[in-house]
């Protein structure tokens, strides 16, 4: 089972691992169903059929999801693994009582968050959506996301390093909730008191500290199904078989210990992530002139994808993958309060081609609804908005015409400054029945810092 286990979790870590880092878009028809089965992602798109197969799984045989599916867990398994092999290390842990209040207290918090839409705590506590950003951070860095990423990174490796599972099963929302059907399941491992020398070894190699060998009980609430205590027993008194109608342990009294630990823990990670940013160097063009990167423009409504659906941020896990995928450069993660680290359209580094569809394809909640090239030149994400004051038309005296010419859609057309005089300068006007919010203007109007041209989003999306 142990094997089996391993087998099954490296290739579900390795899986979603080159799904967040494929940049060419190739892997996510062989891989886009990892991310889609992640308990999160299917919650929120409403996919029955995984949130039923997953319950079933757990009613089974336990929390093997944790233990093999959710790419968090596995990562606690590989960090836990690498602490083990220090000399006189393997055997570090021991029975905790559970921290019935701080477990359940997260579960509250992070439901009332999701009835509520507090979007940034929902993606901030989702372990799929906290790897997605940790993996997507090293191709597509950016300050907020980064923080937020090397912050949940340095907790986990510190929690995955002295206790093993001990995020799981104090922090992790997903395994609480499925730890209400763990204890239920009909394959656990049951302990054997007549035969059990109380050795202790299994409860010392419990990843989940959740063997109380003094009692001969076992947590199955916490339970991982990692099956490390089963090798450990040398006294055939340990063993992973069908206990259904057994009755679960009774629930133990809570204590506090640990806690000023995590507290300091967490609290020491985010010093650290905050230390290691460095403010971007100036870049010079030639070594001659600086080169002046473009700003991003005061929106009023931030601009969503093509194909995002009505309660598109209700849905969004903020994992990143859309993020990861764009091969235009033109995701980010938002850094408005209300829906941080969710994904926003910016035009700075390049714009929304009409023919790309990428990120409809890969997310995995249904906040973007897949839809085809020919669908997208019909929906409109946004308006193109001219500022007169920052053209270079009227500003420098030069002659332009740059976003008209790659205009996608032939929305913006070249009029006259002052149609009384003939050879008048000629400044863009944009007809907002044909524009559909691409960017291509934006981002390659000549004016910097800021585009004299700019999109605004609409809050709903409409289609011609």
């Amino acid at each position: 089972m142990k094997k089996i286990r391993i087998v099954l979790a490296a290739l579900f870590l390795t899986g979603i691992t080159l799904l967040f880092l494929d940049t060419t878009g190739a892997l996510r028809h062989w891989l886009g169903w990892m991310a889609k089965i992640q308990f999160l992602p299917a919650v929120l798109a409403l996919n029955v059929a995984v949130i039923a197969g997953l319950c079933i799984l757990t009613l089974v045989l336990g929390r093997l999801y944790c233990s093999a599916i959710c790419p968090l867990g596995v990562l606690q398994d590989v960090i836990s693994f690498f602490s083990g092999l220090r000399k006189g290390k393997k055997h570090r842990f021991h029975y905790r009582k559970e921290l019935a209040w701080l477990r359940y207290g997260v579960l509250a918090l992070y439901l009332l968050a999701i009835g509520l839409g507090v979007n940034a705590l929902v993606a901030l506590l989702a372990p799929y959506s906290a790897y997605g950003r940790m993996v997507s951070s090293i191709l597509h860095p950016s300050l907020l996301t980064g923080i937020v990423a090397g912050v949940t990174l340095v907790v986990i490796v510190v929690l995955a390093w002295t206790g093993g599972r001990t995020y799981c099963n104090t922090v992790c929302p997903v395994g609480t909730t499925l730890s209400f059907l763990s204890r239920f399941a009909m394959f656990r491992p049951v302990i054997d008191a007549e035969k059990c020398k109380d050795c202790h070894l299994c409860e010392k190699s419990c990843k989940a500290s959740c063997i109380d060998i003094s009692n001969h009980r076992i947590d199955y609430s916490r339970c991982v199904d990692c099956f490390d205590c089963l090798g450990e027993c040398r006294f055939d008194a340990l063993h992973y078989r069908f206990a259904w109608g057994k009755k679960p342990e009774a629930k133990q009294a809570t204590g506090d210990d640990g806690v000023s630990r995590r507290a300091f823990v967490a609290t020491g990670a985010f010093l650290a992530g905050t230390a290691v940013l460095n403010a971007q160097k100036k870049k010079l063009d030639g070594g001659l002139a600086p080169v002046i990167d473009k700003e991003v423009p005061s929106r009023e409504t931030h601009i969503t994808p093509p194909g995002a659906s009505d309660r598109f941020y209700a849905k969004c896990t903020a994992c990143q993958l859309c993020v990861s995928s764009c091969p235009n450069g033109v995701l980010r993660p938002s850094t408005d309060i209300l829906n941080l680290m969710q994904p926003e359209m910016g035009y700075e580094k390049g714009y929304c081609r009409p023919e790309c569809v990428r990120c409809s394809e890969v997310c995995p909640s249904g906040a973007i609804v897949k839809i085809s090239p020919e669908e997208k030149t019909s929906i409109h994400i946004g308006k193109a908005v001219v500022d007169r004051s920052l053209c270079v038309v009227e500003k420098d005296g030069v002659r332009c015409g740059n976003c008209a010419r790659h205009c996608p859609v032939g929305a913006i057309r070249m009029v006259p400054l002052d149609p009384e005089v003939k050879e008048s300068p000629r400044i863009p006007s944009v007809n907002v029945e044909k524009c559909i919010g691409c960017g291509a203007c934006e981002f390659l109007c000549p004016s910097r810092p800021v585009s004299a041209i700019h999109v605004e989003g609409y809050h709903i999306h409409h289609k011609d």
